[in-house]
Parts: C-alpha cells; structure tokens; sequence
C-alpha cells in the first residue's frame, strides 16, 4: 500500500507508508527496527559458545524481514506478534539456543511488566493516547473524564475478571478471539446486558427514582420527564441498550387533554366567553399538541444529553406500533405521538454550532403493518414521515409486523440493537407473574419487565480456518468450540445468581423488571424463559467462503451456511431443555471486536484471500459489504438466515442519498414488510464544522496508511471540527471506529 503525493512540479510521487506497532498499552508507536536488533543482541551475548551465537549480518537479515513483514501485513503488528517473528526466525537460521534465550528474556520481562500492566493501560486512558480504548466505543468520547472514569474502572475489572473469575481457557480462547466473552469491563459486578422497560406499570402504578416516590403523572408532559429519568436510571444499573414504547405514554395525552378541557372552561367561563363545541375542541387539541410536541422534545433532548454512569447517553430504542393499543381514541393520540417523534426527528438536533445535526439516540423503531404499508391505508401518511425521516436521519428501522407473527407469534420491539427476547412460554405455562409486575394480566404475554444475562460470541472463521477444509474436521471443532462458548455463559448466569434486588431498585424493586422485595434475590428471573442469554457468532460470510470457495447467496454456500446456522440452534435448544434456560442464537453486532478478530486470525492463519485478507470480519449472517447485490435481493437472501438468528439479527440496505426519492424508500420498506423481520437503510448523514459542507464526509489513508476522515470540500481531518453518523452495528455511531470498522465501512457497495 503506497502513498501518493504531488512533488514540487506537480509530478506524482511514490511515498512507502510509515510503519506502526501497538503497544501492549494500546499506544501506536513508530516501526522501530533498531530496538529488535538490540533485543536480539542481548541473548546473543548471552550464549557462551561463540559458534552458536549469530553474526551481525544475521541480525540485519532478522530485523530486514520482520520490517518486511510489518511493512506487508496491511495492519499495525502487536509487540507479542513481532517478538513471536524473532523467536521464529532465529530457529529458522538454526540458533536454537540463542532462540531459548532470547524466550527466556521475553518472559522475565513479561512476568515483570504484568506487574504494572493494568498501570500502563489506565495511564493510557487518562493520556488519552491508547489508541484501542479511544476507538472502542462509537458512541463514547475518550476525552471526557467520565468516559475515562469508567474506562479506568473497565480495565480494572477485566483484570480482575480475567485472574479470578474465568477459567483459564476461556480468558485463553477469547484472547486468542476463538470466542468472545462480551462486556468483561463490567463482569466483576453482578450486573445484566439488556431490557425492555415496563414504563407502563411504573407510570401507572407509581415507582422510585433515587429513592423519591413517584406517583402517577398529571399529564403528558410530566409522564415523558418522568420516563426519561428512568431510562437514565436504568442505563446506569445495567450495561447493555434498553427500549422503551411510546404505547405506554400515549394513555397521558388524553390525560393532559382532560386536564387542559377542564382549564379552558374554567378560563372561559371567568371571563363570560361563550364558544361553539367545535370551536372549542380545536382550542383544546391545539394545546394538546403543543403539549406532546414539548413532551417528545423532552424525551429527545433529554436523552441526548443525560449523560449515564459510563460517560454516554443512554443507550435506548423507542419502539412505535400502532397495534400495541386499542383502535379508537388511544391509537388516535399514539399515532400522533409518533407523527410528533418523527418529525422532530428528521429535524434533528442542534451541536454546538446550532447547526443541525444527525444524533446517534434515541434510536427509533417504527412497525409496518397492513392499516400503514400501503397508499389508502389509514396510517400510510406516517409510514410516508418514516421514510423522510430514514432518508434525512438513518431511523427509523423497521420491524414487519406480518412476519413477527409468522416467527415469533407476537410483536414485540429488540433491546438495545438487536437482541430478541425469546416468545413468552411462561405466561401459557401458568408459571405466572415471575416478576410482581402490577400491570400484569395472565391473558396477555409478557414482553416488557424482561431482559438478557450475557453474551458469549463464538468466531465462525476461526472453526473454518481450524478445519483446514475438513467438514468433519470442522463439525468436530465446532461441538468442541459450542461447549466451550456453553461453559462461559453458565458462568454468566451463575454470576447473576444470587444477586439481591437491592444492588438496582430502580431494576429489581421499583418496577423497570420487577417488583421484588428488599434482599430477595433475582434467581426465579433467570430460568422459565423469563429472560434470555445469547449465543453470538460472527463471520458466517468467510466461514462458508473458506469452506465451499463460494459466497452463502450461492445455493452451494447458502445450504452449508444454513447448517453451521441450524447447528448453533439445535446446541442452544440442548442447553435450553436441560436446564430451563433460555439459550438463544444471537447475530452479534461487533464493532471494536472486528478488528480483534481480524488481527487474531491474520496471527494464527495469515493472510487467507477472501477470508483474513481484511481488519474486519463480517457481522452475524450478512452478506459480505463487497459483495455487488441489489437491495431487495439482499434482504430476501439474508431473510432466510435471519430466521436462524431468533435471539437478535437486522439486516440492512446500503443506499445512496435518497432524499430526493422517498417513493424508492418505501418500496424498500414495503419489501421489509412481506419478507422479512428486521432491517434498515443505511445512508450518510455528515456536516463539516471548517467549511460547512454536508455532504459525505469520505475515508483516505494518511501518510502512515492509517484511515483517516477527511472533508471532500476543504481538506478537513480534524475529526473534532466534523460530525460524522453511520450505522455500524445496527445502531448509529458518532464518535468513529476502529481501523477494522472504518475499513469496513470504507468498502461498502451501494445496493441501490
């Protein structure tokens, strides 16, 4: 990979980029060939026999090509996979013995460093100058001290996690990324992943926040403050994404409706006005909009800016169905509810600047179902305000009524991105009301007061690559590698056993899950389906590549995709009846981890054409981003492996912008609809802050290789005087990726 440059008369000129290494700390540091020759020439003098020891152009030779190798490997190496070159180049010149000493010195040293470690990454948190840590999360800022403070508090419980509370193998396999135990910075704590909040019994039936009663809101206004104090709350007890309904808010218009009647009247009659009851109705429903206006603005503005207690916004879905509640009046008010969010949405928000802008939350759910899909149905003017908003914002995404039925038997919104409850079987088992929920009725399944334990993501290019192309090989690691991905979600769920409802009122006592008592404790929570545990994998795209030499939209590739999918089903539902947990298959929204994985296969297996020749592998079942595919064949395709991924999967569309053809969105939504559960348009949403263009804001490679963000208008890199959204992981970010990521983003084809 080479640099171009202009020369001083305008003629190209060839530039070799800089060569990287990242630290154990996470630093990136300039190539330094010098210090692999003095680390070499330490064990040389240590080797008494003067035949054994290695001549000066030997040592050259050595550090030549492991700058070669470096230079050619696309990617930053690591300080372990540079030291693991030396040790194999000097057994390949046959210094056997200046080799062992050479891997003595490397383990004196390691054992001495693992002493300040965790100092070395911490130190690098609080600089601000570990390049990892600032890229993990899209949507958390580095820079801010309460990221850094949670950061710092990560490190130390992934320390802790790793040397006192996992096996040894496990924290091996997924150092190794043959599997990937998620969210290790928060395990030390017995805390959970995801949930749907049950706003309704805390806003009808009164809760607590921060120990302060709460009873039920006088108007619509209060209710939407109320609810975005409890979606901070929540976000600060667990670790995951939560989602909340608008169904459960719509009830207050018409208490705020009442309440604004009651006050026009009393006004009018004071002042001796009489007006006809059509005249006052108007009067009235003008103020009841203005209400849910300032309401939906609350629950928007107050949600970007509530900072949680690991330094971001709370990480939260809002789910919009019209058939969550009864047709008349109440869906009348919930329909204008979400006319109101959608558009206040495609309005976007205001940066520092007062420039508006796309915000990465909340994130928004809209439901197509038969009264909206189509034009001359009732509610198609909102699904027509869903595809605007999509085209200007990127949300909503879109969930088909028709076949969540079909899969699913109900219709109920995911957690966070895309994690799935399982269908309710406790509510028709008559095992009952588990959580002391007091909105609960034993007619109805049970969705919102639920969540998940964990997630465990296990490597499919891994497995392939084991196999060496051996399907009986390949089946054999897989069994081997499930067990070994079932071993580390029991230590999930048995972490939350025990854990008394008081360690997260607002979770386990006041209603957002349950209503238990003080010092009871959640177990009863854990089994009957009432919450879920997920089995994540990734790279189904190169697992079948490497496998069959064909892409799984081939019919070749595409049934032995099928299988490796129906295998990872038939484990979970093992596990499940055994021992009355709910398993379920999880298509894994990687984002920092795509890189991890990419690095750690490149390391085991080398650079492998079509499967490890990138810093990234492909999230869950989707279709590789290169792949040329149009958009309605892309989604019937990628259908058929969604509905192996019942405990969480989105596909998605890459398209254009289409702002200026909104008739081409809706015909995309109403594909969704008819074929499958779960997916989104992807598109750019970009302004820079130096010149004012708002256009897209294109991926180049630096001096170094390294990509970089850069206004196509003025030049622009500086990514703090420029606002980039794009959806990564079925969730928008906006504070960038990782090289893997951004790699991947970068090589997206337009499916439209």
């Amino acid at each position: 990979m080479y640099i171009y440059n202009e020369d001083l008369d305008g003629n190209m000129a060839v530039e070799e980029p800089k060569i990287c290494v990242m630290k154990r700390s996470g630093e990136r540091v300039p190539f330094n060939g010098i210090k692999i020759a003095e680390a070499i020439e330490r064990a040389n003098r240590e080797e008494g026999i003067l035949s054994e020891r290695l001549t000066e152009s030997q040592i050259n030779e050595i550090t030549k090509g492991i700058e070669k190798d470096a230079r050619n490997a696309g990617r930053d190496l690591s300080v372990e996979e540079i030291q693991d070159k030396v040790e194999d180049a000097l057994m390949g010149i046959g210094r056997p013995k200046v080799a062992r000493l050479y891997i003595t010195y490397r383990y004196k040293h390691n054992e001495m460093r693992k002493m300040s470690n965790i100092d070395q990454k911490i130190a690098g948190v609080v600089e601000r100058d570990n390049e990892e840590v600032k890229q993990e999360n899209s949507n958390k800022n580095p820079t801010v001290l309460s990221v850094q403070r949670d950061y710092m508090a990560g490190e130390w419980s992934r320390y802790y996690t790793n040397r006192y509370l996992l096996p040894e193998d496990i924290v091996e396999a997924h150092k190794e990324g043959i599997i990937h135990f998620h969210d290790a910075d928060y395990f030390a704590q017995h805390m959970h992943n995801c949930c749907l909040v049950n706003l309704e019994d805390m806003l009808q039936n009164g809760t607590c926040i921060s120990g302060t009663h709460i009873d039920t809101p006088k108007s619509f206004a209060t209710a939407c403050t109320v609810a975005s104090q409890i979606v901070a709350q929540v976000a600060s007890s667990q670790y995951g994404g939560q989602t909340i309904t608008m169904s459960h808010l719509a009830p207050f218009v018409d208490v705020s409706r009442k309440k604004i009647s009651r006050r026009l009247k009393s006004e009018l009659a004071e002042a001796g006005v009489e007006l006809p009851e059509e005249k006052f109705s108007e009067l009235v429903e003008k103020e009841v909009l203005t209400e849910v206006e300032s309401g939906c603005q609350t629950i928007q503005y107050q949600l970007i800016t509530l900072q949680s207690t690991n330094g971001q916004a709370p990480f939260v879905t809002v789910f919009l169905y019209l058939n969550e509640v009864p047709e008349g009046k109440l869906r009348k008010d919930l329909a204008l509810v979400i006319e109101v969010m959608l558009r206040q949405r495609i309005l976007g928000v205001k940066d520092r600047s007062g420039v508006y802008i796309t915000p990465a939350f909340p994130k928004l759910i809209y439901v197509l179902q038969e009264d909206n899909v189509r034009e001359g149905t009732p509610y198609f003017y909102l699904t027509k305000i869903a595809a605007e908003c999509t085209a200007k914002r990127m949300v909503p995404d879109y969930i088909s009524e028709k076949k969540a039925l079909e899969l699913k038997g109900d219709v109920y919104p995911c957690m966070g991105c895309r994690s799935f409850l399982t269908p309710d079987r406790f509510t028709d088992t008559g095992v009952g009301n588990l959580a002391g929920a007091e909105n609960y009725t034993a007619e109805k399944h049970k969705y919102y007061g639920r969540f998940n334990q964990g997630v465990v993501t296990l490597n499919l290019v891994d497995i392939a690559c084991s196999s060496e192309k051996d399907e009986n090989r390949f089946w054999m690691i897989m069994n081997e590698r499930l067990e070994l991905c079932h071993r580390a979600l029991r230590i999930r769920h048995n972490r939350l056993k025990g854990t008394p409802s008081d360690v997260a009122p607002i979770l386990w006592q006041d209603g957002a899950l349950a209503r238990l008592k003080s010092g009871e404790t959640i177990d009863r929570l854990l089994y009957d389906g009432y919450s879920t545990i997920s089995l994540g994998y990734a790279g189904l795209a190169e697992c079948v590549f490497y496998m069959k030499g064909v892409s799984h939209t081939s019919e070749e590739g595409k049934e032995f995709g099928l299988r490796v999918m129906q295998a990872l089903n038939d484990a979970c539902a093992k596990w499940k009846k055994a021992e009355n947990i709910d398993y379920s298959v999880y298509g894994t929204p990687l984002e920092s981890t795509t890189y991890k994985f990419a690095r750690c296969l490149q390391k085991r297996f080398g650079r492998i054409p079509g499967v490890t020749d990138r810093n990234y592998i492909t999230n869950s079942y989707h279709i590789h981003v290169t792949e040329n595919i149009d958009a309605f064949s892309k989604l019937t395709k990628e259908a058929e492996f969604q509905k192996l991924s019942p405990g969480g999967a989105i596909s998605y569309v890459e398209v254009p912008n289409m702002q200026n053809n909104i008739p081409a969105v809706i015909r995309v939504m109403q594909h969704i609809y008819e074929g499958i559960l779960y997916a989104e348009l992807n598109t750019k949403s970009d302004y820079c802050d130096v010149c004012g263009y708002d256009g897209e804001i294109l991926i180049r490679k630096d001096e170094t290789g390294k990509l970089v963000w850069e206004c196509p208008n003025c030049g622009n890199r500086d990514q703090t005087q420029m606002h980039v959204a794009r959806r990564t992981c079925g969730y928008i970010g906006t504070q960038y990726w990782n090289q893997g990521r951004t790699q991947e983003i970068a090589e997206r084809v337009l499916h439209l």
